[in-house]
């Protein structure tokens, strides 16, 4: 059975940063896509970051533009991926949630991403 755990986050001011970690466990995932979403109140839930396995044996790192040279992803292991993120804005606010996908096309896509986490809150006050 896989899971995922994540772990990080909390209620912080614009312009500080934040770590996100997540680790699954119930299999080994060296070739599935493992990245973010978040889920603001009111609002569909949208991709922030994720790493996909390429064909050159490495992961891609794919951002939001939203996100885009504030936020880090990492694949630290085949199982775990972690969310760096400065700078962070009020607009940041929500639950982000660690997603895995196996024999992602999309990577970006939510629909592709098959394991979920429970989530972990955002604060960011102004």
């Amino acid at each position: 059975q896989v899971q995922l755990v994540e772990s990080g986050g909390g209620l912080v001011q614009a312009g500080d940063s934040v770590k996100l970690s997540c680790a699954a466990s119930g299999g080994t995932f060296s070739r599935d896509a493992m990245g973010w979403f978040r889920q603001a109140p009111g609002k569909e839930r949208e991709f922030v970051s994720t790493t996909a396995w390429s064909h050159e044996y490495t992961y891609l790192p794919y951002y939001a533009d939203s996100v885009k040279g504030r936020f880090t992803i990492s694949r630290d292991s085949v199982n775990t991926v972690s969310l760096q993120m400065n700078s962070l804005k009020p607009e940041d606010t929500a639950v982000y949630y660690c997603a895995l996908g196996r024999g992602v096309i999309l990577p970006t896509e939510r629909l592709h991403y098959g394991y979920w986490g429970q989530g972990t809150q955002v604060t960011v006050s102004s």
